[in-house]
């Protein structure tokens, strides 16, 4: 039941302080992520959790990241995912097909490689540094450097000029 010791009275009606935590969560959503589907944050947030705490209890990684990564896009840049495991790109946004790949914690350099056999135009690239971190860089297709053996292999500092 709602009352003075879990609420507050607005305008004739308790309002419980859950629900005016969860509107300002929300709103700080929305200016940090202007361009997210904001019901895919909290589970993005949790992925991300469950990954840091698993590594901090085991010291191993769970194979999350991709999943993790796509998200990201979707949330910084208004991604509109495919379905699991669709042939040539992993999502969409506007006329632009995206591929998405995921420079993990773990990874011993900061590069991705991407087959030049996929159907995309963008590469979004996101980083999960050792703290947990992301930061995210989307190229043209165009602007890749020269495939080798049927793959484009993009360094993390080659997005940052």
């Amino acid at each position: 039941m709602l009352g003075y010791d879990n609420a507050i009275w607005d305008d004739g009606e308790w309002v419980s302080w859950s629900e005016i935590e969860e509107q300002i969560r929300y709103k700080e959503w929305g200016a940090k992520y202007p361009n997210a589907d904001r019901s895919l944050i909290p589970i993005f947030e949790s992925l991300l959790s469950v990954a840091e705490d698993y590594h901090n209890v085991t010291g191993s990684h769970l194979q999350i990241y991709g999943d993790i990564g796509e998200l990201f896009g979707a949330i910084t840049y208004g991604v509109k995912l495919h379905r699991n495991y669709a042939q040539g790109s992993d999502g969409r946004l506007g006329n632009d097909f995206v591929e998405v790949k995921t420079i993990t914690p773990f990874k011993k350099n900061d590069c991705v490689e991407v087959k030049t056999s996929g159907n995309f135009s963008k590469l979004l690239v996101v980083k999960i540094n050792h703290e947990f971190e992301l930061n995210c860089r989307m190229i043209d297709r165009k602007e890749l450097p020269a495939a080798k053996g049927g793959k484009h292999k993009i360094s993390w500092s080659m997005l940052d000029r």
